[in-house]
């Protein structure tokens, strides 16, 4: 595990003013977005309420209507720039079909994984695609596993510790501070959604290698998309050229058929609601609603 999460208000601050321009070098969670599209097709599912956890830019709310179209779409972010952004994105994907009586238009709702402003057992499907690795994940599946029902679906990719090793190890030959995020391993992930009780569990990894010219394109493309170093113990203040000119340096070890490659540890996983624990009061008893009491 890892011992120190990051810092949320940064993450959250560092998305939002990421938002405008966020889509431009996306790639990588638009190749994840589309995977987890693809495996909804081996679901059957027909879900009545859809949260998409990370919304991000709003680029799968689109998709995701089109897939669902009786569904009610909620835009869950915790960046208030991004909640704009996928609004903004929705109705231009939308067009004129935004103004038919039978389009449901999305709710935005900003909020934290760890502390989803939605209901007990309020939702069908939880789609999250990058989004939980900025997450503690037992507090964040343990809250996915609240608001779904039963029957209800949550399926996610997030990243793995081996995500921007290159850029690690380079960065270890300069100093002793962390400049690239640390994410959970699959056995963590898998061991949260156990403990949140949720059923039916399939996890799987994979690895994407995006290609760069230099190192410092790609330390360009990290800060558009907003990923900036929120590791707790990193080095405060700006880093020198000097630094940065050894980084490249080092990162240089790495090229192959004159290109650098950036991987990016992706971990896949879906699982379903499950049956709820019931819980004990003070005085030892449960509390049973009337609904869940059937007489024989």
């Amino acid at each position: 595990m890892i011992n120190e999460l990051p810092q949320k208000q940064l993450v959250a601050d560092s998305f939002g003013r990421a938002a405008a321009h966020y889509d431009d070098v996306a790639l990588l969670q638009r190749q994840t977005a589309d995977e987890l599209l693809e495996r909804l097709d081996l679901v059957k599912i027909k879900p009545k309420r859809i949260v998409d956890l990370g919304v991000g830019t709003g680029r799968n709310l689109d998709l995701l209507s089109k897939r669902y179209p009786e569904a009610q779409l909620i835009a869950v972010d915790i960046a208030t720039g991004m909640l704009k952004q996928a609004k903004q994105t929705y109705r231009e994907q939308q067009g004129l079909k935004r103004w038919l009586p039978t389009n449901n238009k999305p709710y935005y709702l900003a909020g934290d994984a760890e502390n989803l402003p939605l209901a007990d057992n309020s939702v069908d499907f939880v789609f999250a695609n990058l989004t939980l690795q900025w997450c503690d994940p037992r507090a964040s599946f343990a809250e996915i596993q609240r608001v779904l029902k039963a029957d209800g679906l949550v399926m996610f990719s997030t990243l793995g510790p081996d995500t921007l090793y290159e850029l690690r190890r380079s960065w270890a030959q300069v100093d002793d501070y962390p400049h690239v995020n640390m994410f959970y391993d699959m056995h963590d992930v898998g061991e949260a959604m156990t403990e949140a009780a949720l059923t039916g569990m399939v996890l799987d990894a994979d690895h994407y290698i995006l290609t760069y010219s230099t190192a410092m394109a790609l330390m360009k493309d990290l800060k558009v998309l907003g990923a900036r170093n929120v590791n707790r113990g990193r080095r405060r203040g700006l880093t020198g050229k000097e630094a940065l000119e050894k980084v490249q340096q080092a990162y240089e070890a790495f090229r192959q058929d004159n290109v650098l490659p950036a991987t990016y540890e992706v971990v896949f996983g879906h699982a379903w609601g499950g049956k709820k624990a019931q819980t004990m009061s003070e005085d030892g008893s449960i509390n049973i609603p009337i609904s869940q009491i059937i007489r024989k």
